[in-house]
C-alpha cells in the first residue's frame, strides 16, 4: 500500500511553538482541504537528559530535564516533508528536535 501523507509529531517548548507552527504551515504541512496551517496542540512536558558532549537549549548536562513543551501535530504531503523537516529544524531551539513521521492512509484504501 502507498501512501500520499505523512502525519508529523512533535514537541517544541511553549515559547517557541508559535513560530515552529508558523514555519511548518508555510512549508507546506497542515493542509486539509482549502485549509493551511491546521495543526492540534496539546501542553506536556518534555523529559530528556543531554550528556556531555551536547549543547542543550534549555536545561542542563548530565541530569534528568522537564520542560513545558507543545505537542504538534499535523498532516504533510509525502513530497513536502523535505522542506517541512528543514523549515521544522531551522524554527526549533532544540539540538535534536524529536520528530515522528507516521505513513497516513486514506478513506480511498479503504474502498
Amino acid at each position: 500500500m502507498d501512501f500520499d501523507n505523512v502525519f508529523l509529531i512533535t514537541t517544541v517548548p511553549v515559547a517557541n511553538a508559535e513560530a515552529v507552527l508558523q514555519a511548518l504551515g508555510d512549508a507546506g504541512a497542515g493542509e486539509i482541504g482549502l485549509y493551511t496551517h491546521c495543526a492540534f496542540t496539546n501542553p506536556g512536558t518534555g523529559r530528556f537528559q543531554p550528556d556531555a558532549a551536547s549543547n542543550p537549549a534549555v536545561g542542563d548536562r548530565g541530569v534528568i530535564n522537564l520542560v513545558d513543551e507543545v505537542r504538534i501535530e499535523m498532516t504533510c504531503r509525502r513530497d513536502r516533508v523535505k522542506a517541512v523537516l528543514a523549515a521544522l529544524r531551522a524554527a526549533h531551539p532544540y539540538e535534536e528536535p524529536g520528530i515522528y513521521l507516521l505513513p497516513m492512509l486514506s478513506e480511498a484504501d479503504f474502498e
